[in-house]
């Protein structure tokens, strides 16, 4: 019997069969394609709402001078500053009362989202460049600048205007005196400023061996300023300690 192919004409099943392959070939580097988009778009859309933020919580050990500063990932504000190590200055956000870090659950909070904008603490520690801190410059040196007499505020604050010269242009005093204490001072945006500041109050005050803690605080916590105050002070003697090295990190 005789072959009715000829040698000129191609043998269909072979092209057939080669062509199912790239067909298959094709089919499935889109489908590759196609999860590869479809995780790196989840990917993105994570990293964009996280906007800067980490829920990671391995702990971090940061050098000021002669204090080692130990706190989790969450809380350190800027990526390039959550590692162990000798640092300048330490800039860190805390949720207030809860004193924690950027979470899932607190992710409104530090993002500003549904009114949550009242309650985000902004810390930065350096070393001491000043004697005295907030409080302590108050008699020799915030006293002879203020217009007096002042204004009431919350939880026995008074506001006072600085004077025209001094340089503090749209800011105020709040001071509280503290029997036995040098009194509660922060300096505040006036009114229409504080408005657009998530944190328009500033206080300062010395932790550690010269170690200067400067943090910002909404306006409303004014009124809870002991409170805040008291708050402060526990957490920088859980994360504080002086006179030790850093930890070597693992691995």
């Amino acid at each position: 019997m005789y072959d009715t192919q000829t040698a000129s004409e191609p043998d269909f099943r072979v092209v057939d069969s080669r062509l199912m392959v790239k067909v298959f070939i094709c089919f499935a580097v889109l489908a590759l394609l196609s999860v590869a988009i479809a995780l790196g778009g989840k990917w993105v859309g994570h990293r964009v709402a996280m906007a800067g933020n980490t829920t990671d919580t391995t702990q971090r050990e940061i050098v000021i001078g002669n204090n080692v500063i130990a706190v989790p990932s969450n809380t350190i504000r800027f990526a390039q500053a959550r590692r162990d190590g000798i640092a300048q200055r330490l800039d860190l956000y805390l949720r207030y009362p809860q004193m924690d870090g950027y979470s899932e659950i607190a992710s409104d909070a530090f993002n500003h989202a549904n009114g949550a904008r009242k309650t985000i603490l902004f810390l930065s520690f350096a070393e001491q460049a000043m004697s005295h801190d907030m409080s302590g410059r108050f008699a020799p040196i915030y006293s002879k600048l203020i217009e007096k007499p002042g204004t009431p505020g919350p939880a026995g604050i008074t506001f006072y205007d600085f004077a025209e010269k001094t340089g503090y242009l749209n800011e105020r005093l709040a001071v509280a005196e503290r029997p036995g204490e040098e009194p509660f001072v922060a300096r505040c945006l006036a009114e229409l400023e504080a408005e657009d500041s998530l944190a328009p109050c500033e206080r300062d005050v010395l932790v550690g061996d010269g170690l200067s803690l400067t943090y910002r605080f909404p306006l409303e916590l004014l009124g809870d300023w002991k409170a805040l105050d008291a708050a402060l002070a526990a957490e920088m003697r859980r994360i504080v300690r002086t006179g030790a090295e850093p930890r070597t990190p693992a691995g």
